[in-house]
C-alpha cells in the first residue's frame, strides 16, 4: 500500500504546483504594468508640480528668458504651458482611468486569490485528513501485515505437521498393509490347514468305515459258515447264540444272552441251512447300512444340507406410478439396494463404505440401522431368504456379512484379489456365492468362513445368481455361464450383446433376466437355454457396467432404471413397453428393487438420492 499512497500523494502535489504556475502567469503581466502605470503616475505629478504656476509669478512674456529671446523665430514651434496644461491633464485623466479599471482589476483578483486559498486551505485540510487516513492505512496494513506473517508462520509450521502426519501416515499405511498381507496369508495358512484337517479325518474315517465294514464282513462270513447241531444242549445253543448275538451287536441294539437263549429254546428249532441263510441276509443288510451311510455325504459329519423356507411373493404384481418418499440417504453415489424377504425392511449400500437399512413405514422410508466395517465402496447387497444376515460385497478384494441388529460386520470372505462386484446368498444355509473382476467366482462355507470352491472365468464377473444346484454368472465378454454345484465345469455359455451389467432369477427359477451395455433387456428360458425376449426403448440407456434390472414378483414386469433418470417398465407377456416414469432422478439410476409383496419399488441413483415408488 506504500506505493499507491506516495504516487497519489505526489499526484496531489503535482495539481497544486500546476494550479500556482496558472494563478501565476494571470498576474506576470498585471503586476509590471501595474508597476509601469505607478511610475508613469508618479512622472506626471512631478511634472504637474513643475509646471503649477506660482501666485507671484510674472506673465509668460515678462518671464521669458534670454533663451526666448535668442529664438525668436522659432517661438511658434514650442508649446505653450496652457498647451502643454491641457495634454497633461487628458493623461492624467487617462491613466486614471487606467489606474481605476487596474485596481478593478487587482479588486477581481485578490477576490479570485481569495476564493483560491480557500480551496487551497480546504484541500489542504483535505489533504490533512487524507494524510492520516493513509497514515492509518498504513498502520493497518502493518497490523495485517504482521498477521499475515503470524498466519504464514503457522501455516509452516502445520504444513511440517501435516508432512509429520503424512509420513506417519505412509508408515502406519505400510505397516497395515503388512499387516493385512501376513492376516491373509495366516488365514490362508489356517484355510488350508484346516481343509487339510478335514480331508484327513475325513480320510481317517473312510478306512475307518472301510475296515469295519471289511471286518464285520469277515465275522459275519465265518458266522454263516458255522451250524447249529439240534442236539446240543440248552446251554450249548445259548452259548452259541452268545457268540451270535456278540457278532452282530454292530448291527441291532445288545440283547440278554439268557432271554434269548430262552426264546431260541421255546421256539421250533430251524435247521442248519436255514441259519446259514439268515446270516447270510445279515451281510447283505449290513453292507446297504454302509454303502447309504457312504451315500449321504463325504463330509465330516455326513449331515444332509439345509435348506431356507420359500419366501411368499405375490401373484399379481401392479407396476409402480407414484413417488412416496425421496431421501439422500449416502455421502456419495448409491450402488446397490435389495429388500428383506418380509417387504418392509430394506438395505442401501454406497460408495461411502456404509450399509443403510430402512423400515418402510406408511409410505416414507425410516431410518432403521447402520451397517459399518466396509472396506470399501459397496457394489452389491443381498438379504438371506430369512432376513437376519446381509451379504455385502466390496471393493476391498473381499465380502462382508453382517447380522441385522449388529453395526459390525460378523465375516470377512477374503480370498479375492481385485474388486468384488457381486455376493450372493444360495438356498442352502451357511452358503455364498461371489464374483470378482479378478476372473474367478468362488462358493463360500459361511458357518467356517471358509472357500470351498474356486471357478476360474476367462472374464470379469459383474454379477452372479443363484438357483438350487446351479450358479449363473453374467460377465464383461458378453457371455453368461452356468455352473453346476455338482459338476466341476461349465455347463453352458449363452451369448449376448454387449457387457452384461446385471441378472436377476424369477423366484420359479424359469426364466433369467439380463442387462447389458448394448441398453437392452433380455429374457432367457432356462428350460430351453434360449433367448426367449428382447427388450428396447427410445431413450433407455445403461448408465454404468453395474446397472442393475429385476423382475417383478409374478414375472409380469421387467424394471430397469436409464441413464437419465427415467424408470422403464416392460410387459413380459407382450413385450411391450408398459411405461417410462420420470421423478427426482437428475443422474444415472443404478439399481432398482421390487418389493416381494409387489406394493413397493426402490431406485437409488449417482447423485445420492433414494427413491421410494408405489
Amino acid at each position: 500500500m506504500a506505493g499507491p499512497g506516495a504516487r497519489w500523494k505526489r499526484h496531489i502535489v503535482r495539481q497544486l504546483r500546476q494550479r500556482d504556475r496558472t494563478q501565476k502567469a494571470l498576474f506576470l503581466e498585471l503586476v509590471p504594468a501595474y508597476n509601469c502605470l505607478l511610475e508613469k503616475a508618479e512622472l506626471l505629478a512631478r511634472i504637474s508640480e513643475k509646471l503649477q504656476p506660482k501666485p507671484n509669478d510674472v506673465t509668460p512674456a515678462t518671464l521669458q528668458g534670454p533663451w526666448e529671446e535668442e529664438s525668436g523665430p522659432d517661438s511658434d514651434l514650442v508649446p505653450s504651458s496652457s498647451t502643454l496644461r491641457v495634454k497633461w491633464q487628458e493623461k492624467e485623466e487617462g491613466l486614471r482611468l487606467v489606474c481605476g479599471e487596474m485596481a478593478y482589476q487587482v479588486v477581481a483578483k485578490s477576490a479570485a486569490l481569495g476564493a483560491l486559498e480557500s480551496t487551497l486551505e480546504q484541500r489542504q485540510s483535505t489533504l490533512a485528513a487524507l494524510q492520516a487516513r493513509v497514515a492509518e492505512l498504513r498502520e493497518e496494513q502493518a497490523r495485517q501485515t504482521r498477521q499475515v506473517d503470524a498466519q504464514r508462520a503457522l501455516n509452516v509450521a502445520q504444513r511440517a505437521a501435516y508432512e509429520a502426519l503424512r509420513g506417519r501416515a505412509r508408515l502406519q499405511e505400510a505397516a497395515l498393509r503388512r499387516l493385512e498381507e501376513e492376516a491373509r496369508d495366516l488365514l490362508e495358512r489356517l484355510v488350508q490347514r484346516k481343509a487339510r484337517a478335514a480331508a484327513e479325518r475325513n480320510l481317517r474315517n473312510e478306512r475307518y468305515e472301510k475296515a469295519k465294514q471289511a471286518r464285520m464282513s469277515l465275522e459275519l462270513k465265518a458266522a454263516a459258515q458255522r451250524t447249529v447241531s439240534i442236539s446240543e444242549s440248552p446251554n450249548t445253543i445259548g452259548d452259541g447264540i452268545r457268540e451270535e448275538g456278540k457278532t452282530l451287536a454292530l448291527m441291532a441294539e445288545p440283547v440278554s444272552p439268557k432271554s434269548e437263549a430262552g426264546e431260541k429254546w421255546l421256539r421250533t428249532f430251524r435247521s442248519a441251512s436255514a441259519t446259514s441263510l439268515t446270516l447270510s441276509h445279515c451281510v447283505d443288510v449290513v453292507k446297504g447300512l454302509l454303502d447309504f451311510k457312504k451315500r449321504r455325504g463325504r463330509s465330516i459329519g455326513g449331515a444332509s444340507e439345509q435348506r431356507y423356507q420359500s419366501i411368499p411373493v405375490c401373484v399379481a404384481a401392479q407396476p409402480p406410478s407414484q413417488v412416496l418418499d425421496v431421501l439422500d440417504a449416502h455421502l456419495s453415489e448409491v450402488n446397490a439396494v435389495c429388500f428383506g424377504p418380509n417387504s418392509s425392511l430394506l438395505a442401501t449400500g454406497g460408495a461411502d463404505r456404509l450399509i443403510h437399512l430402512w423400515n418402510v413405514v406408511g409410505g416414507r422410508l425410516e431410518a432403521n440401522q447402520t451397517l459399518e466395517g466396509a472396506g470399501g465402496s459397496i457394489t452389491s447387497v443381498d438379504f438371506d431368504p430369512s432376513g437376519s444376515q446381509v451379504l455385502a460385497a466390496t471393493y476391498n478384494q473381499a465380502a462382508q456379512l453382517w447380522k441385522v441388529g449388529e453395526a459390525q460386520s460378523k465375516e470377512t470372505l477374503s480370498g479375492h484379489t481385485d474388486k468384488v462386484t457381486a455376493a450372493k446368498f444360495k438356498l442352502t444355509r451357511h452358503q455364498a456365492v461371489t464374483g470378482s473382476r479378478d476372473r474367478t467366482v468362488k462358493e463360500w462355507d459361511l458357518g467356517r468362513a471358509y472357500c470351498s470352491r474356486t471357478i476360474s472365468v476367462l472374464s470379469y464377473c459383474n454379477d452372479v445368481v443363484c438357483g438350487d444346484h446351479v450358479i449363473i454368472s453374467g460377465h464383461n465378454d458378453q457371455k453368461i455361464r452356468f455352473w453346476d454345484s455338482r459338476v466341476p465345469c461349465c455347463t453352458q455359455v449363452i451369448p449376448v450383446q454387449g457387457r452384461v451389467t446385471s441378472l436377476n432369477l424369477s423366484h420359479d427359477q424359469l426364466h433369467l433376466l439380463s442387462c447389458s451395455r448394448d441398453d437392452t433387456l433380455k429374457i432367457i428360458d432356462l428350460r430351453v437355454s434360449n433367448i426367449r425376449q428382447v427388450f428396447r426403448a427410445d431413450g433407455f440407456r445403461c448408465g454404468s457396467d453395474w446397472t442393475k434390472a429385476v423382475f417383478s414378483p409374478d414375472r409380469s414386469y421387467a424394471l430397469a432404471g436409464s441413464w437419465d433418470g427415467a424408470l422403464y417398465i416392460w410387459d413380459v407377456d407382450t413385450g411391450k413397453l408398459e411405461g417410462s416414469l420420470r421423478g427426482p432422478h437428475c443422474t444415472a439410476v443404478n439399481a432398482v428393487a421390487w418389493c416381494y409383496s409387489g406394493s413397493h419399488v426402490v431406485s437409488v441413483d449417482q447423485a445420492r438420492k433414494v427413491v421410494l415408488w408405489h
